[in-house]
């Protein structure tokens, strides 16, 4: 498969892109090149796909599900006991609708933390699109939970050899007040050894600090290096409660950090995310919607919106946190944390785009497009999206979009009765 746009806006430039196969061949103006599609990208600019660092894909069924609730009320009384009733079918069509919402707001990647592996990796690979994926485990601190979690763990390996190449399996312990220091020195001994990403959330909430100070004396990050698990194939999910001892430690380990922002302040659990403590420092930091439950959508323009915003605020600088800089969390820093080849418009990269119809309001007039499109648009702006050399939306048409939603709002049904 081939494909090649025509006319499209690069770096404010008149461009066209050739794409063979899952890469981008070549790029400059009015390339002689036949293709199998082409693609008029007149009145619309390019951008890398999105890459969405921390989502719980699923949880679409959960969407505006338990509201304006304090987060271990939240998921103590709300949000597990809903979960322990979801089946095969909810999860394939609840990961569907995520993969739908994905498509249409512009992420072509995305960094799953959810259970059942193999229903997940089938609606995705339906979808078309790029995701690390993972049975989040739990221990409870009980040594026969553990065991079970490493049985199941090793398990998921052996199925995850079927998986496409676009889709990889990830090692996810859930947090430090759910799993055991045995099991996160196990789960991190295993990733090393089978070369897998490992993700986790940390530092999320106030409450969660202060008890890791009680249970075991340190702040959550100190407790992670004591356990000897830091390291660049780990990726911590929040990490807003964090001193500057913490953020060096995650330099001098080369650690990833994924900010949720919306999640964050809707939640209450904190939005004086360090972010420009860590760029000092060499921390590398993308960007994470989290799951709908707690953020309400997947949307990573208004995750790009409101880190920006929120930088700006807390630290009363107009300048913190720039348009291009924030964009770079959601294209090339998630790239890098996940060590795939994508998150830029270049020769050479996978062919994970996307086209911004600038025939918008938002885009008008259009000064700045990247401003526009982090301060001024949302992912409804997204026109076509193209995921490893393949076209998955064009003019924001959908093969099925129907029949997905249909079937989700029948699948949240089962996870929220009584």
């Amino acid at each position: 498969m081939t494909i090649l746009i025509r006319n499209v806006l690069l770096d404010e430039k008149p461009t066209d892109i050739f794409i063979e196969e899952m890469l981008i061949r070549q790029i400059g103006q009015s390339l002689q090149v036949n293709a199998d599609k082409v693609i008029d990208g007149t009145k619309k600019a390019v951008f890398p796909g999105f890459i969405n660092g921390h989502s719980h894909a699923a949880m679409t069924l959960l969407r505006s599900f338990a509201e304006d609730t304090p987060l271990e009320k939240w998921l103590h009384e709300e949000i597990w006991p809903a979960e322990a009733k979801h089946t095969d079918e909810t999860i394939y069509w609840g990961t569907k609708l995520a993969c739908l919402e994905m498509i249409e707001s512009g992420t072509t990647c995305f960094n799953d933390m959810y259970f059942r592996p193999k229903q997940v990796y089938q609606a995705i690979s339906e979808m078309g699109l790029r995701a690390f994926i993972t049975d989040t485990l739990f221990d409870f601190f009980d040594p026969e939970k553990a065991e079970l979690a490493k049985r199941l763990t090793e398990e998921n390996l052996k199925l995850a050899q079927s998986f496409d190449s676009t889709v990889r399996y990830t090692i996810a312990p859930h947090a430090i007040y759910t799993v055991s220091g045995e099991l996160y020195k196990w789960c991190a001994d295993f990733a090393k050894a089978n070369n897998l990403n490992m993700h986790t959330h940390l530092a999320e909430s106030r409450t969660e600090y202060e008890n890791s100070i009680k249970n075991f004396g340190l702040s959550p990050v100190k407790y992670l290096k004591k356990l000897g698990i830091l390291s660049p194939n780990l990726s911590l999910a929040h990490v807003v409660w964090v001193d500057d001892e913490d953020i060096q430690i995650l330099a001098d380990y080369d650690v990833k950090v994924v900010h949720n922002p919306q999640s964050n302040l809707k939640i209450s659990s904190g939005y004086r995310f360090k972010y420009v403590e860590m760029k000092e420092k060499g921390v590398t930091v993308c960007l994470g919607t989290d799951g709908c439950a707690s953020s309400n959508n997947l949307d990573m323009t208004e995750a790009m919106k409101f880190a920006s915003f929120m930088q700006k605020a807390w630290r009363f600088d107009p300048t913190a946190l720039s348009g291009k800089e924030v964009l770079d969390m959601a294209t090339i820093n998630g790239a890098k944390t996940f060590g795939i080849n994508a998150g830029a418009v270049k020769e050479g990269c996978l062919a994970d785009l996307i086209l911004i119809d600038l025939n918008q309001t938002a885009f008008t007039p259009n000064y700045d497009t990247i401003a526009n499109l982090v301060y001024s648009a949302n992912g409804s702006a997204v026109d076509t999206m193209i995921c490893n050399g393949k076209i998955l939306m064009k003019n924001r048409t959908i093969q099925g979009r129907q029949d997905i939603i249909d079937n989700a709002i029948e699948a949240s049904k089962i996870i929220t009765k009584n």
